[in-house]
């Protein structure tokens, strides 16, 4: 069951691979999510020491949150991945020249994950290929549908 999903990265890249990873969190942004009250379309993932990073991604905390914390809506959380599932993402970003994005937040037994996919960036004229082929699906849609 998906939390959040980021339409912004599959207008912005080619994904090409996709894994799941678990994420460090807090109660209040466990919460706070269950709540729909959070936000990926900026967010990015950095690797720093070997470990990776998202950064970017703002979850607004509850009123009711905890008083005796100040929860910070955009902290840097860590992703949890095997070391070898690391290794290979670190070794495309680095001789490939492809990103990581977060695609999506979801459940998974119980707890959240964070969907990442390894991109590369597209261009203008793929971006403008990609609206035509959604307003093109979109015509034909609309077209089935009205009786002639």
């Amino acid at each position: 069951m998906s939390i959040i999903d980021n339409r912004k990265a599959f207008f912005d890249y080619f994904i090409e691979e996709r894994h799941e990873a678990g994420l460090a969190l807090e109660g209040w942004e466990v919460k706070a999510m269950r709540a729909g009250r959070a936000n990926i379309k900026e967010s990015y993932v950095v690797i720093k020491n070997g470990e990776l990073y998202l950064i970017g991604t703002h979850i607004s905390p509850l009123p009711e949150a905890s008083t005796h914390i100040q929860p910070d809506p955009t902290r840097i959380r860590k992703l949890l991945l095997h070391r070898e599932e690391i290794d290979k993402l670190i070794g495309k970003v680095e001789q490939r020249g492809f990103t990581l994005v977060p695609l999506n937040f979801h459940y998974k037994g119980g707890r959240v994950k964070c969907e990442i996919g390894l991109a590369k960036g597209k261009k203008l004229h793929d971006k403008r290929e990609t609206e035509k082929q959604r307003d093109w699906q979109r015509e034909k849609a609309r077209l089935m549908r009205t009786p002639t």
